[in-house]
């Protein structure tokens, strides 16, 4: 599976035709308390990690905020 993650295109290895937020998110061993993602420029809340489906060609963006004073 080929996306844009985070402006830069990259290769997903899996089998699956798509996969979920969640699945990409353990893939890439993002583990950050605190993300963003959008999927083709829609906000995937948290809650919908499991069921947002990303497909070959989608462009998603995955950014993790720091907090600071």
């Amino acid at each position: 599976m080929d996306i844009t993650l985070n402006n830069i295109p990259e290769h997903i290895d899996t089998p699956k035709a798509s996969i979920t937020v969640s699945e990409l998110l353990a893939i890439k061993r993002f583990t950050f308390r605190m993300l963003v993602v959008k999927v083709n420029g829609k906000l995937i809340k948290k809650d919908e990690y499991t069921s947002a489906i990303i497909n070959n060609g989608d462009d998603v963006q995955v950014i993790h905020l720091i907090s600071g004073g």
